[in-house]
């Protein structure tokens, strides 16, 4: 379809169906308005072609602080804020991105996808990752010209990176794969970009809960194969509204703070001779502490304990889904979050202990709730956001009160989106 007759096909209406479901209660004109001027913008960069539209979720974790990196569980969802794409293949090797915010187009030639070193920590090094990992994965691979525009904000803590890798994976797929990679092979092939071409050792969640969609529990203890199960839940119906708060923190120079969580996990495993702590027990900890402390350091003992305590957390989370046992839910979401500020430490960056604006969140939201709802850190740390679960009643007064703190604009309400990164069509909306 023609740049000017996928506007005219929006502004009609035809995707009204499937917005709804990707973006809840957003006024239909706003998401409109910003699907239309992507396509705009997209003719002026590119001129009039057939273009395709695509979106990738930001995910939110709920359980399962830091555990996926060593094979362990988690707790995630796809929320309503997105990276969104519109995309025209070509006939040539080059793959050209504008992405909205930056002013340069980014281009790689997918004849050559071997990783650079001077790329590392870039946007190209991302790109070049995924197409490598799609060539791997399928054989096919090809150009194409898109403008993307992402609502998920770097920093935080709703998986930006994710969602991009993702979101190219995605397109790669259904241009040049027909559509035939599923959603946790998208998810290792953005792993492995982030992994061995961008430089940052993170785990699979995030890119398995974008790539997958709505709240699901994930099982890595097989990663090739991990065991993915849909919750059906709306933390709305129990009276409770999930809010994440952006404390403002910069999360400049802090890969080597992430970095040390997986790192210090597999060395306690590596004393007992296993690559991670899945492959350990708790039992066996106990049993040889000293000798670990010794080897390792307290604080890699500390987070391995912090890993066996959230795997079971995590089950008791899903179990209490599964009953609607909500308040016991609640329950194990404010455990998790003690455990990440007491064993796992990812709160504030030991580099600059006098800054410590999570923190803060944390205390001043426990005061506020006085014993209601849950709160906890949100994603991988040490800066950022933290989520809070606050009675609907309080939702404004909280808000109100956070925002003396941190700033107008520092809380955003998160809706479970019920699906993952997809083609738009008006096929995607007859599923539904």
């Amino acid at each position: 379809m023609k740049t000017n007759e996928q506007i005219t096909y929006i502004k009609n209406g035809s995707l009204d169906t499937l917005f709804k479901e990707l973006y809840k209660n957003e006024p239909m004109t706003e998401i409109q308005s910003r699907f239309t001027k992507l396509i705009t913008t997209f003719t002026k960069l590119f001129g009039e072609q057939d273009v395709q539209l695509f979106s990738a979720p930001g995910r939110t974790e709920l359980g399962g602080n830091h555990t996926d990196h060593n094979h362990g569980k988690v707790l995630a969802a796809s929320i309503q804020h997105d990276a969104i794409a519109v995309v025209s293949p070509n006939s040539s090797t080059l793959v050209e991105i504008y992405s909205e915010g930056y002013d340069k187009i980014f281009t790689i030639n997918v004849s050559s996808l071997e990783p650079i070193a001077d790329e590392k920590e870039t946007t190209t090094a991302l790109i070049r990752g995924v197409a490598h990992g799609i060539l791997q994965k399928s054989g096919m691979i090809g150009g194409f010209q898109a403008v993307i525009h992402s609502r998920v904000l770097g920093g935080s803590g709703l998986s930006s990176s994710a969602a991009f890798e993702v979101l190219i994976g995605t397109i790669f797929n259904h241009l040049y794969c027909n559509g035939s990679l599923s959603a946790v092979a998208i998810a290792k092939i953005g792993q492995n970009a982030e992994n061995n071409y961008f430089g940052k050792p993170c785990g699979l969640m995030d890119q398995t809960a974008c790539a997958y969609g709505q709240m699901i529990s994930i099982d890595f203890e097989n990663v090739e194969n991990p065991v993915i199960d849909p919750i059906y839940i709306s933390f709305q119906d129990y009276g409770y509204s999930l809010l994440v708060i952006d404390t403002g923190g910069n999360h400049a120079d802090l890969t080597e703070d992430y970095a040390s969580i997986p790192r210090e996990m597999k060395m306690v495993a590596s004393f007992f001779s296993k690559e991670s702590c899945r492959d350990i027990n708790k039992e066996d900890i106990i049993q040889n502490i000293n000798q670990i402390r010794e080897q390792c350091g307290d604080r890699a003992v500390l987070r391995t304990l912090h890993f066996f305590n959230e795997n079971n957390r995590v089950d008791k989370m899903l179990h209490a889904c599964q009953k609607g046992s909500f308040n016991d839910y609640l329950k194990y979401v404010n455990e998790s979050g003690r455990s990440s500020f007491q064993y796992l430490q990812n709160i504030y960056a030991t580099q600059n202990p006098h800054e410590q604006k999570v923190s803060l969140a944390l205390a001043l939201t426990d005061d506020y709730l006085n014993g209601q709802g849950a709160f906890r850190i949100q994603g991988g740390g040490f800066a950022g956001t933290i989520q809070a679960y606050v009675p609907v009643s309080q939702k404004s007064l909280y808000t109100a009160f956070m925002e003396q703190i941190f700033g107008v604009g520092c809380i955003t309400e998160l809706y479970i989106r019920p699906m993952g990164a997809i083609e738009i069509t008006k096929n995607q909306k007859e599923k539904l």
